[in-house]
């Protein structure tokens, strides 16, 4: 199996940044699609990004579009999400996923997922 270990999460002001980070061990992470979701208290997990297995295809959520990248480096089996000009409505647990398929922004579409990073953003 694979196993995922998110990384980076923290607390920030409006407007900062954050950088975090996902490091896979077990199977090389080349093989899979890695998304990125979140989950804020009382709501359902959603689709941040995701990113081809050769990192040649991106998809973003409408609500991070401009402020978000998701990137990979396979060499280092790493995937990352720069967040800038974070929000408050930003705050969440923020999951990284890998998925055996193409690119889908679906739970469904996933195989494995790490325990997630808090980030929460103040006003």
């Amino acid at each position: 199996q694979v196993q995922l270990v998110e990384s980076g999460g923290g607390l920030v002001q409006a407007g900062g940044s954050l950088r975090l980070s996902c490091a896979a061990s077990g199977r090389a992470l080349s093989s899979y699609a890695m998304g990125w979701f979140r989950q804020a208290p009382g709501k359902e997990r959603e689709f941040v990004a995701v990113i081809s297995r050769s990192g040649g295809t991106t998809r973003y959520s409408d609500s991070v579009k401009g402020r978000f990248t998701i990137s990979r480096d396979n060499a280092k089996n790493t995937a990352n999400l720069q967040m800038n000009n974070l929000k408050p409505e930003d705050t969440a647990v923020y999951y990284c996923a890998a998925a055996g398929g193409y690119y889908p922004n679906q739970i469904s579409g996933y195989d494995y997922w790490g325990q997630g990073t808090q980030v929460t953003v103040s006003s």
